[in-house]
C-alpha cells in the first residue's frame, strides 16, 4: 500500500518531489517525516533562488545572505536524501534502500 502524505502547505517543487518519491517508493512513517522536511527544504531553496535572482549574489561587497543560506540548505537537503537511502539506480548497481544487518563488533579479538 502506497503511503499518502498531505502536500498542503508545500510549494510546487516540494509537492512535486513528494509525489515523485511516493510514486516510486513505499516509505515508513519516519521516512515520511524526512521526506516532508526535504520537500520544505526544496521550497525554501526556490524562494532563496528568487531573492538571489532579484537582488544578485553580492550585497555591499559581501556574499548575499541568501547565497549563504542556500548553500547550507543544499547540504541539508543532501543529508536528508542520504538518510532516506533511496536506491540510486536501476538493476544490480542500485544502492539498496534498506541497510543490512549489523556486521558484528568493532575491534580486535579478545
Amino acid at each position: 500500500m502506497k503511503a499518502k502524505i498531505d502536500t498542503g502547505g508545500l510549494g510546487r517543487s516540494g509537492a512535486k518531489l513528494t509525489r515523485k518519491v511516493l510514486e516510486e517508493f513505499d516509505l515508513d512513517e519516519h521516512e515520511l517525516v524526512i521526506l516532508r522536511e526535504a520537500a520544505r527544504t526544496v521550497d525554501t531553496l526556490d524562494a532563496l533562488a528568487l531573492v538571489i535572482a532579484k537582488e544578485g549574489p553580492m550585497s555591499e561587497d559581501r556574499v548575499h545572505p541568501a547565497v549563504v543560506e542556500s548553500r547550507q540548505l543544499r547540504l541539508t537537503l543532501a543529508r536528508l536524501f542520504a538518510s532516506l537511502r533511496l536506491p540510486s539506480g536501476d538493476g544490480e548497481d542500485a544502492r539498496p534502500q534498506r541497510r543490512g544487518a549489523a556486521r558484528g563488533t568493532y575491534g580486535g579479538a579478545s
